[in-house]
């Protein structure tokens, strides 16, 4: 053998494409396109049956709103780690600006949303000045009592003319724009509460991944730390705690027009617990997550209560149990585990 022949570099074997990237590129391409589709399959899965398939496009609506609502809860207790039980609240503070809005002031639907994500935005960012000096179940405990104060406030006689008192404010759903006439409202405010939910999960995903969401991160797992590394932690966990409760207002304000209707009772107790569920089952720290809890929020109380008309809130125990049981760190958690 020459010399040549012994250094001569060996050529790389070529490699052959392979399926599977095309498989994983046509699901990915499905998985995408899926949201978007769903006002055209719903009514084929529905038999053609009208009032069917827009109850069926006005439930994913009301999952896209919660997984907005969720993904803020998200944000200050999953990557912030502030508890907190009180964001039925901005949700109900959203509902009502959208709504007093759009009766009162006659303001175009589409403009209520960003009016209602400022103004709980400031409101969550001075309730979290105060609480600053509270953490853990402490904190729990004062946004509990916001949940608990806020739905009371909206009956107080002296405000009735603004918010309706006990019986609400009805308003009407918005037609689709420029004359559209191959989609309803149902399915216009699904592609519209839509479009808002793509621009607040890519903002959540850049803030999580900038510098401000690192500090969030920072606080959550070594306070202490952060703050001998520079880090303002008051100032941080006010704005995680404002930019929160924008998220959730933002919600409010969007299923305040899906459902056309506000009222004091629809945002008790229970709706600020509904969203914590939802982040456990999804997974915290979790941006995908809010979608997965946004369904099981939505659909698995519905199917609890197909089983047993007698007890479904024990059926919808057992689901969760099972759930957390089965998927500790959340539906997101599990994918991960399952890619690995």
């Amino acid at each position: 053998m020459t010399t040549n022949q012994a250094t001569a570099p060996i050529a790389a074997p070529v490699a052959k494409p392979s399926s599977s990237w095309l498989t994983t590129g046509i699901f990915v391409a499905i998985l995408f396109a899926l949201p978007y589709l769903l006002p055209v399959i719903l009514p084929q899965l529905a038999g053609l049956v009208t009032l069917k398939a827009n109850f069926m496009i006005f439930q994913f609506t009301l999952v896209i709103i919660y997984a907005i609502a969720i993904l803020g809860l998200n944000i200050v207790t999953g990557y912030n780690g502030q508890i907190s039980l009180g964001h039925g609240a901005f949700y109900a503070i959203g509902a009502y600006t959208a709504a007093i809005l759009m009766d009162k002031l006659d303001v175009p639907y589409w403009a209520t949303v960003p009016v209602s994500a400022v103004l709980c935005l400031v409101v969550g960012f001075l309730f979290g000045l105060p609480a600053l000096r509270l953490s853990g179940h402490y904190l729990a405990l004062a946004t509990f009592a916001l949940a608990l104060a806020v739905p009371q406030l909206l009956k107080y006689k002296h405000i009735e003319w603004l918010t309706g008192g006990v019986q609400g404010i009805v308003i009407l759903k918005p037609d689709p724009p420029f004359g559209i006439k191959f989609m309803n409202s149902d399915q216009w405010l699904y592609y519209f509460c839509l479009a808002v939910a793509c621009l607040m999960f890519w903002l959540a995903i850049n803030l999580i991944r900038g510098r401000f969401g690192r500090a969030m991160i920072a606080i959550r797992d070594h306070p202490i730390a952060a703050e001998a590394m520079g880090i303002n932690n008051a100032m941080v966990k006010s704005m995680a705690f404002g930019i929160s409760a924008a998220y959730t207002g933002v919600a409010g304000a969007l299923g305040s027009i899906a459902i056309a209707f506000v009222a004091p009772d629809s945002f008790t107790v229970f709706l600020s617990i509904s969203f914590l569920v939802g982040l456990v089952i999804g997974g915290l720290a979790s941006i995908s997550g809010a979608i997965f809890g946004a369904i099981f929020i939505q659909f698995v109380p519905n199917i609890a209560d197909s089983i047993s008309k007698a007890a479904p809130w024990a059926i919808y125990g057992l689901f969760l149990i099972a759930a957390v049981y089965l998927m500790p760190t959340g539906a997101a958690g599990l994918i991960r585990r399952l890619r690995g």
